[in-house]
């Protein structure tokens, strides 16, 4: 068996510098804690958390108006108490009908 392909001391320097180039690309690109795979994965999950949160904020904004609308509107209190809830008012009879479906 020949011994110097085994021994990198005498492996020729372009070959030696290709090889360490290879290996830290692919240490860097998939096996380092910051590889660039994770970064990518983390970018990814960057942009749905700040999705997410423009969601969330616009749905945030709708609850404060119908809140403001409820606090401004007795009539709308009043419907939503009388449709949701089956409230009524004292001496008024209230009738449900149950639809065919």
């Amino acid at each position: 068996m020949n011994t110097k392909l085994l021994n990198p001391l005498y492996w020729k320097k372009s070959f030696l510098i290709s090889f360490l180039i290879g290996f830290f690309a692919l240490w860097f690109t998939f096996f380092d804690t910051y590889s660039l795979l994770t970064r990518y994965q983390l970018h990814t999950q960057k942009n749905d958390l700040i999705e997410r949160t423009s969601e969330l904020e616009m749905k945030s904004d709708e609850l404060r108006q119908k809140i403001k609308d409820l606090e401004s509107n007795p009539d709308l209190l009043e419907k939503i108490a009388r449709e949701e809830y089956g409230m009524r008012k004292p001496g008024e009879t209230v009738y449900r009908i149950k639809s065919a479906d």
